[in-house]
């Protein structure tokens, strides 16, 4: 038998900060990428058909299924310092992001996620999401890191590992795409601050070969309806059904679940939703 060798990593710039990894299926992006990882990091296999590529020095969990985004809570889980990192097989946090993602969440102890700036492909194009981000219509609150943001991508952002299991962490029903927005209702439910910090970076490659985009689109809109179902109002659940039609009838099938666990947002949340638009 033919042992893989094992993979060095970067060197650690932050012992604060455990990077979670979650893939499935995507070895070969794994040894591009996961290399330049620069804190302890725990790679969660989603169920993949044959087991990841080996890194030396890194924590390896391999789940018996697919858990979707809920694989990273195991990642979290797993974790022993105070924040972690999210990334995901095509993307790594450029040099510095993360000690200094470190010394902000310390100087700003009522932040609970930080997104930072996601520059995409190697000619290194800034996603449009971070430029939104930067121009967040809720302003920046005095003493905090950055704009306000009820929303980020998961795979650019750093959270406080307490707070991140306080609010349960990504939603299992919701699996995957879009999965980001109740997490952030919920944190900022909690009182905790959300900030855009365009000096973090995150390098990002994504791949778009071999995706379904339609059946991604899907599930996307079920669960922006779900989402609305679980935490807005009456009013907000019929428009985002009715801007949904692709995925509402998904949506509908979880309506008795969706029943159990609402919890309408406190009024400064819904307010800042609203003009968030």
């Amino acid at each position: 038998m033919t042992l893989t060798p094992e993979i060095r990593c970067a060197a650690v710039e932050t012992e604060d900060v455990t990077v979670v990894v979650a893939t499935r299926n995507r070895g070969e992006r794994l040894r591009e990428t996961f290399p330049h990882h620069r804190a302890r990091t725990v790679l969660v296999d989603n169920g993949s058909d044959e087991p990841p590529p080996v890194f030396r020095g890194v924590e390896i969990v391999r789940l018996p299924e697919n858990r979707g985004a809920a694989a990273r809570n195991v990642g979290v889980e797993r974790a022993r310092t105070p924040f972690v990192a999210f990334a995901d097989d095509d993307s790594y946090w450029a040099p510095g992001s993360l000690a200094r993602a470190a010394e902000l969440m310390r100087a700003h102890p009522r932040a609970a996620l930080l997104a930072a700036r996601v520059l995409v492909g190697p000619e290194q194009r800034e996603d449009p999401v971070s430029a939104q981000m930067a121009a967040s219509p809720l302003g920046t609150p005095p003493g905090a890191a950055g704009p306000s943001v009820l929303g980020f991508l998961a795979c650019s952002v750093v959270v406080r590992r307490d707070a991140f299991l306080a609010a349960g962490g990504f939603e299992a029903r919701l699996f995957v795409y879009g999965e980001e927005a109740l997490l952030a209702m919920d944190l900022a439910a909690a009182r905790h601050e959300l900030s855009y910090v365009g000096e973090l970076t995150v390098r990002h490659f994504p791949r778009p070969a071999g995706r379904d985009n339609g059946a991604r689109a899907r599930i996307e809109a079920r669960n922006r309806v779900l989402t609305a179902m679980l935490r807005r109002p009456p009013a907000v659940v019929a428009r985002t059904l009715m801007a949904n039609p692709r995925g509402a009838a998904g949506a509908l099938r979880h309506v008795a679940w969706a029943r159990r666990h609402r919890s309408m947002l406190p009024p400064q949340v819904e307010n800042d939703l609203r003009r968030l638009g």
